[in-house]
């Protein structure tokens, strides 16, 4: 039992695979022809020597991930979906890490939208993975109640399975990207430190302003995508919603 007060184990059965994709339908409510993942898909993965997992509370299935063996001694953590606020996210993920640990497995790699600040936060300031690859529309189209409208850049990150002291950056910078009056406002890129700042709420500003947020996407793009392009080093990301990128 984790500290969310689930159980996480490891799936293989049809019926399993099933539920997962119920879990997956409620949590992105997608086209009917766009799933995250197929049942198929899961009993491949699990039967290949991949990873498929849910977190129960009781009987009921609150969260789950799938993932595939991938190159460089990784597990691609493709999907991950679960109840939000309750830390069922990261007892998978806790999950996920001992499984690979038990395998001699060196790192897990996922992506995640650049602009939600939430996984942002949780993915770099609390695991303490490292974005390694900014990649533009990773998916193409996504026709789903979260993304639809939108292109689907990606951060690529790298999580390293025995964990790691991060090194101590300071959060001084100069600022290339904030929000003001809800826009996206660029700044100069100069120093040894950028902070790029992303939106309060980008799923919501889609649905209520998708202009707003395809300019947050294109700035976002230009701004930490260009950094990383040109070898910028994400190490961590602020309370205040920024990345901190080492310059060079």
């Amino acid at each position: 039992m984790t500290k969310a007060q689930v159980v996480v184990r490891e799936l293989h059965r049809i019926d399993e695979f099933a539920e997962v994709f119920r879990l997956f339908d409620e949590i992105w409510r997608p086209d009917p022809a766009n799933p995250p993942v197929t049942v198929e898909l899961m009993r491949v993965f699990s039967h290949t020597g991949g990873y498929v997992a849910g977190a129960y509370e009781g009987e009921r299935l609150v969260g789950a991930s799938v993932g595939l063996l991938a190159a460089g001694n990784a597990l691609h953590s493709h999907v991950t979906g679960a109840e939000p606020g309750r830390g069922i996210g990261h007892a998978l993920k806790r999950h996920q890490r001992a499984w690979c640990a038990e395998r001699g497995i060196d790192h897990i790699t996922w992506t995640f939208d650049p602009l939600v600040r939430r996984n942002a936060h949780f993915n770099l300031a609390k695991l303490g993975a490292r974005p390694v690859e900014y990649v533009e529309n990773f998916y193409g189209a996504m026709a789903d109640a979260i993304n639809e409208g939108d292109e689907s850049d990606r951060l690529v990150v790298e999580w390293p399975v025995k964990e790691q002291e991060a090194p101590h950056v300071p959060y001084e910078g100069v600022v290339a990207l904030e929000e003001e009056d809800g826009l996206p406002v660029r700044g100069q890129v100069k120093g040894p430190v950028a902070l790029v700042g992303t939106p309060a709420d980008i799923e919501a500003l889609r649905r209520r302003d998708p202009s707003a947020a395809m300019a947050w996407r294109l700035a976002m793009r230009e701004v930490l995508g260009g950094l990383m392009a040109d070898g910028g080093r994400v190490t961590t990301f602020t309370e205040k919603g920024e990345y901190v990128v080492l310059i060079g």
